[in-house]
């Protein structure tokens, strides 16, 4: 029942009535879709190309504005989401956070404790190294993350190496 109010109500096939029907139906959608690419391509394009509009923060502002209107639209009542906001069953349940015991985090940070205590740190910190220096070039750094992981690195000795090197993605609010 469900693949039937996901294919009704969510896709619009029930919007016309012989939708693959001489393939019309899919290959005005089709031009359409073509259509509006073009038009925003050249757009991008007007803009100084995709790295300037990048700099100016075109696409992310265009994203955000997307998915508030689409939000909007779920929240309306305008957009149809099969279980979400139309054929509902039931009382919705809210899953409650995972807290963790503070007996297991304790016992956590002791392994951890143990390990880092228990290890070759000097191999640790010459794959950590070797990973720095992968990470700065061109060639692919899972087998130098693998060497650190084997070495006993943590997660969070890997993820700085990273960080690092690469940075920290932050994102802007454009609106």
């Amino acid at each position: 029942v469900r693949t039937q109010q996901l294919l009704a109500y969510e896709s619009g096939v029930a919007d016309v009535v012989d939708p693959v029907g001489g393939s019309y139906y899919v290959e005005s959608l089709t031009a359409e879709l073509e259509k509006q690419a073009s038009d925003y391509i050249a757009k991008i394009d007007s803009l100084g190309g995709a790295v300037t509009a990048i700099e100016q923060g075109y696409q992310q502002r265009e994203i955000q504005q997307a998915s508030y209107k689409y939000q909007k639209m779920v929240e309306e009542g305008k957009q149809k989401i099969v279980g979400v906001n139309d054929f509902v069953t039931g009382e919705s349940k809210i899953t409650s956070t995972l807290r963790v015991k503070s007996e297991v985090e304790a016992k956590q940070k002791e392994r951890l404790a143990k390990v880092k205590r228990e290890r070759d740190n000097g191999k640790v910190k010459q794959t950590l190294k070797r990973l720095e220096e992968v990470a700065q070039g061109k060639e692919n750094t899972m087998p130098p993350i693998v060497e650190c992981v084997e070495a006993y690195a943590t997660l969070g000795e890997i993820c700085d190496v990273l960080r690092n090197v690469f940075g920290v993605q932050r994102e802007f609010l454009f609106f």
